[in-house]
């Protein structure tokens, strides 16, 4: 047997999976999902500002990271000041148009990711004679959940394609390939998506399941349109993660110990599940892939196969 071992290089690393003073725009980063991702960005060094409807919930989303990265760093120090929040409303176009110019004031006009996580559900029996206007939730659900995505998204393409283009001439300047228009690290997008939206989930969730199949499909079509511009767009599709709104499908029966049953790797995701994909995506790591659904999920999708009721 060689027991001869190799020192990693954790410059390699480092360089790989940085997203050090990246400018990050989070939507739904005061709880949840999106909550996790802001705080390992955080914590990775990007330049984080976190937004959702309620002020009052991103300061205290905002007040927690700073806290839980400053107790997680050695003699507490130094002072968190990589993040910053701003409530918003992006299930409408003017809301996003908003939240686009006080991000472009923010980072001096260059995005280099943005994050599309904020999302609602919706859960109500196809049999019940919906109100007029609640209309079984596909109002409240596709506002939010694809017209928010598609409104932020176009409205934050020039600060994305600003972040591109300065990584461009960084590049060119670094490697003196100035014939290269396309740097490897381009400006990213993220859509939080869900596994619920290629396989429907048994619960009265018609427009989230929905909503989620047409992120996947909606991320496509914009990593196609964008892909010229030195930008990529990926959908993040999560699994059963223990946040409120996972929570709430126990009305329907689906509790932790129930969900985890049907998880072939036996647990729900967690944060650093979450996060580390999006650092994968965002990094020089990441730099090469677009237009990809990418199942972080336990092997819900991927893992599953038909039951034969055999023993075997």
């Amino acid at each position: 047997m060689n027991n001869n071992s190799t020192t990693p290089n954790n410059s390699i690393i480092s360089s790989l999976f940085s997203v050090s003073g990246k400018n990050v725009l989070i939507t739904g980063g005061s709880r949840g999902i999106g909550f996790m991702i802001a705080k390992t960005f955080v914590q990775a060094g990007a330049n984080v500002l976190l937004t959702s409807r309620s002020e009052q919930a991103c300061k205290e989303a905002t007040e927690s990271i700073i806290q839980q990265v400053v107790v997680g760093r050695e003699n507490h120090t130094p002072p968190i000041s990589n993040i910053q929040y701003v409530a918003s409303n992006v299930s409408n176009r003017e809301g996003c148009e908003e939240l686009a110019q006080y991000t472009a004031k923010l980072f001096d006009n260059k995005l280099d990711v943005l994050i599309n996580n904020a999302g609602t559900s919706w859960g109500e029996p196809l049999e019940r004679d919906s109100g007029k206007r609640t209309n079984w939730g596909f109002d409240k659900v596709l506002d939010l959940n694809i017209k928010g995505i598609f409104y932020l998204t176009r409205a934050c393409i020039p600060m994305l394609e600003n972040a591109a283009a300065s990584s461009s001439k960084n590049n060119d300047d670094d490697n003196n390939d100035s014939n290269n228009n396309h740097s490897k690290n381009p400006s990213r997008i993220i859509n939080v998506g869900s596994i619920v939206g290629m396989i429907p989930q048994a619960a009265p969730t018609h427009a989230y399941d929905v909503s989620k199949a047409a992120v996947h499909q909606l991320t496509k079509k914009l990593a196609a349109d964008l892909a010229s511009k030195n930008i990529t767009v990926n959908a993040l599709a999560p699994g059963f993660v223990a946040t409120r709104m996972s929570r709430g499908l126990a009305s329907w029966g689906a509790t932790q110990d129930v969900m985890e049953k049907t998880i072939p790797l036996g647990r729900m995701g967690n944060e650093d599940d979450m996060a580390g994909a999006c650092i994968y995506l965002c990094s020089k790591a990441g730099s090469y892939l677009t237009g990809v659904i990418l199942n972080v999920d336990g092997g819900s999708i991927g893992a599953i196969q038909i039951d034969l009721g055999s023993n075997l």
